[in-house]
């Protein structure tokens, strides 16, 4: 497959993982064979990580509470950040980890039941870690959107201006 046809199949993957291989095919001009192979390549070389669904939680009955927690990290000598970001990317609460420009170095995205879970995790488990100089944990209250994709249906303002 050629080049374009790849970058154009990662795109559509990226919007919508559910278009078979025929409806790649089609839309790319290839054939669904082309399409399964170029895949399984891209996932053998590690550019595709997996398949997600976009979940909106706050439709179910699971109670989840998000937050972004901003770390401010020593660099190893030799190591840079990469240390102490794949030793953080390793707890099952971390869902995202960045490395950043600006006022922090580390910007996480973690997931818990409560409150209590996301401190616990950051007192007990992130701030303890060598390296660690200091964090700023930020709860996420409502999504509008994520990746791309609304979270909210459009609403009316019902409140009443005072004149």
């Amino acid at each position: 497959m050629k080049e374009a046809d790849t970058q154009k199949l990662l795109t559509l993957l990226a919007d919508n993982a559910k278009l078979s291989n025929d409806k790649l095919g089609v839309m790319l001009g290839v054939s669904s064979k082309e399409v399964e192979e170029e895949i399984a390549r891209l996932e053998r070389e590690g550019i595709i990580k997996g398949f997600k669904a976009l979940i909106d939680w706050e439709r179910t009955d699971r109670n989840l509470v998000s937050a972004r927690i901003e770390i401010k990290v020593t660099p190893k000598a030799n190591m840079g950040f990469e240390e102490i970001a794949y030793t953080i990317s390793q707890f099952k609460e971390v869902e995202t980890c960045y490395l950043m420009s600006g006022g922090y170095d580390l910007a996480l995205t973690i997931s818990g039941r409560n409150f209590k879970d996301i401190a616990l995790f950051v007192a007990h488990r992130l701030a303890p870690l060598d390296g660690v100089q200091s964090t700023a944990t930020h709860f996420v209250l409502r999504k509008y959107k994520e990746r791309g994709v609304l979270m909210v249906e459009e609403t009316v303002d019902e409140r009443e201006a005072s004149l």
